[in-house]
């Protein structure tokens, strides 16, 4: 049998035809899953529709928040779950914490004693206390019937400081 011949041969054909399919669209597949799962486990990307915490976010602005965080801390700004809702704030208190607020003037010191609190609570264990930049236009802990934040409705810290 010849090389031609051998080429020729129909189940020949369609082998190659199959390689070159595999060839032409593994990349591009590998990609998309690649990307797929670093959207789901890793990156987040997101959208802030108001001016709860501008100046640092302003309203409308697209985010990109990382979804392995490690240990947060005191000033990190995530993104989490709250009554079915994606939300954007900064942790002010962390667990142990005193959080002391007026509810007259919706002040909030953070263990430091404020003269007039009317509500004085501790940070639990596994939660935080969340608060937007803009004070007058942030719907946070403040308001919240329950003004904590478990650790596990954490979704994301986001990349800006």
């Amino acid at each position: 049998m010849s090389l031609m011949e051998a080429v020729a041969t129909p189940g020949r054909e369609v082998s190659m035809k199959v390689k070159m399919i595999i060839r032409k669209w593994a990349a591009p597949v590998l990609c998309g899953l690649f990307l797929f799962l670093c959207m789901k486990f890793v990156l987040m990307i997101g959208y802030v529709p108001t001016a709860s915490m501008e100046p640092t976010i302003a309203a409308g602005s697209y985010i990109l928040g990382l979804r392995i965080h490690g240990e947060l801390q005191r000033g990190d700004i995530v993104v989490f779950r709250l009554d079915g809702r994606n939300l954007v704030k900064r942790i002010v208190a962390v667990p142990g914490d005193v959080v002391y607020v007026d509810e007259s003037t919706f002040t909030v010191r953070i263990n430091s004693v404020l003269e007039g609190a009317t509500q004085i609570i501790e940070v639990p264990v596994g939660h935080f206390y969340m608060l937007g930049d803009d004070p007058a236009k942030s719907s946070d802990s403040r308001y919240w019937d329950d003004p904590f934040i478990h650790k596990d409705d954490i979704l994301a810290r986001l990349f800006i400081k």
